[in-house]
């Protein structure tokens, strides 16, 4: 989705820009999906399952940039990206059309600093703008940090999917989920 850019003050005073991700992020997008998971054991994916080429990464977010349903961010700090965020509509059948889902994920020296709260509400806004009446999300449920976030940004919980995460070590984890109405 194409959508006006937003620049706000992080709390050590540097300048961020919320982005569209569109295909000139292609390469470091695969970079970050690669990198992060490295930084927090709370992510979906391992960085050795990242296998986008260049011109398939290009293809995918060119795709999502032209969606008028598909909000995908990226913070820009000092040129740099320092993370991503995206939400999606769950389904296109009447039951579900009103819900789409939430996923953020910025790199660890980032955290603390206002970009997750900051692209929580303008994506939450952008989705209003769409039409969609309510975001959900997965949290892992170790993940207290994000938990937190989740909460000052309005979300509240409403189950607990039990084992819903198997990690190479073997250990099953809980997600929780939360939801926000729009």
């Amino acid at each position: 989705m194409k959508f006006e850019e937003k620049e706000f003050t992080l709390k050590d005073g540097r300048k961020c820009v919320l982005k569209p991700t569109s295909p000139e992020y292609a390469a470091e997008m695969i970079e970050y999906m690669k990198k992060t998971p490295e930084e927090t054991p709370y992510l979906l994916r391992y960085p050795d399952e990242v296998n986008f080429t260049l011109e398939s990464e290009q293809e995918i977010l060119g795709r999502l940039y032209e969606d008028p349903y598909s909000i995908m961010m990226v913070p820009i700090v000092d040129g740099k990206v320092a993370g991503n965020g995206s939400i999606n509509g769950i389904g296109t059948k009447r039951k579900i059309v009103h819900r789409c889902s939430l996923a953020i994920a910025l790199y660890k020296e980032y955290w603390g600093l206002g970009i997750g709260k900051a692209m929580i509400d303008y994506m939450t806004e952008l989705a209003a703008k769409i039409g969609w009446k309510q975001v959900d999300l997965e949290v892992v449920a170790e993940n207290e940090r994000a938990q937190a976030l989740y909460k000052k940004c309005g979300f509240v919980e409403t189950g607990r999917r039990h084992n819903a995460l198997r990690f190479d070590d073997g250990t099953c984890h809980d997600e929780i989920l939360m939801y926000k109405e729009l």
